[in-house]
């Protein structure tokens, strides 16, 4: 079947959502089964700390701790899908929209997180560097990729 009219901007960020959602899951996979054991890094509380600071959310045990960063970690995944929702909405897809929607947020999310007092950048080793880009990017392009395979109403036929 194929769909003859363009579907609505909020149907097309929804599914960038889930999107999203589903490309934290691969980036997730990715730090645990390769990028931690590979650099010896251990878990990051990064999503739980951003939580805590921007929200009244305190939890009272390391259990509540471990909750907030996972529900955070999957939120934020949702809202770099809800950007890839907004470039494909405005005609954007493949390669150029990872990129576009990579730039974006990933600039974003650094100086947010440094104004926040989250972040010190300038003080991160290249190894810091490096496994922040890749791992976000590996979330972004397993984003995309969902998104254009699999939800893309105006690609499916």
């Amino acid at each position: 079947m194929e769909i003859t009219e363009r579907p609505s901007s909020a149907a097309t960020i929804g599914r960038g959502v889930l999107a999203g959602v589903a490309g934290t899951v691969v980036m997730t996979a990715f730090q645990k089964l390769i990028e931690m054991p590979l650099t010896g890094r251990k878990d990051s509380y990064a999503p739980a700390d951003f939580a805590e600071r921007i929200l009244p959310v305190h939890p009272t045990s390391a259990q509540g701790r471990e909750r907030l960063n996972n529900v955070t970690h999957f939120a934020l995944g949702g809202m770099w899908g809800t950007a890839y929702g907004i470039a494909a909405a405005a005609g954007l897809h493949g390669q150029k929209a990872v990129n576009a929607v990579f730039a974006t947020v990933y600039t974003g999310d650094v100086l947010l997180n440094t104004a926040l007092g989250l972040y010190q950048p300038t003080q991160w080793s290249a190894k810091d560097w490096a496994v922040d880009v890749v791992d976000k990017y590996v979330q972004a392009q397993a984003t995309g990729f969902i998104f254009d395979r699999f939800l893309d109403p105006v690609r499916r036929s």
